[in-house]
């Protein structure tokens, strides 16, 4: 999460009025991919923030490049534009993602396997794990590790949850060489 005051006044902003529409979880869909857009395309990002543009010619790109998208979205980056905060967007999209996560009681997980899991799984680990910090449900990613050798290792924040064969051995040997 950033630590960006200005961010999170316009996140807030943003997600009040999404909440008052009703589009809330559409709102943060989209911008979760407006915001692999402007980290896999780090010249989208340059470009909103160059001098060399006037405001009126960077509105005219985004709106030929977002065509179709929620307008409460395009509005939002207009106002980042005019009060020249476009160097602050992602760090908005991520308080957004906080704050809609935090009211829909979501945490975000990445769950790291040797194999993809299955639906069954995930939903387990997600009803287990989400209680333990105070969540009721958790998104989870699911991350292929070949380096384990079994079991699963969970990060819902910076908490770690290791249940991992490897940790489990690496406890094992501790325990047997007594350090």
């Amino acid at each position: 999460m950033s630590q960006s005051v200005v961010a999170k006044r316009y996140a807030t902003a943003l997600f009040e009025l999404a909440q008052k529409n009703g589009q809330t979880l559409s709102i943060q869909e989209d911008l979760a991919e407006l915001n692999k857009a402007f980290r896999e395309n780090k010249g989208l990002g340059q470009l909103m923030t160059s001098p060399d543009l006037t405001a009126t010619k960077k509105k005219e790109l985004l709106s030929g490049i977002l065509k179709g998208a929620n307008p409460v979205i395009l509005n939002t980056l207009y106002v980042l534009l005019d009060a020249k905060r476009m160097d602050e967007v992602l760090n908005v999209f991520e308080e957004f993602h906080e704050l809609a996560n935090n009211a829909a009681g979501i945490a975000d997980a990445k769950v790291y396997s040797t194999r993809p899991l299955t639906d069954l799984e995930s939903n387990s680990i997600s009803t287990t794990f989400a209680h333990k910090v105070g969540k009721q449900a958790l998104r989870i990613e699911n991350i292929i590790d070949p380096s384990l050798i079994g079991g699963i290792r969970l990060q819902i924040g910076n908490q770690i949850y290791d249940s991992s064969i490897g940790a489990k051995l690496e406890k094992l040997q501790r325990k047997l060489i007594g350090s």
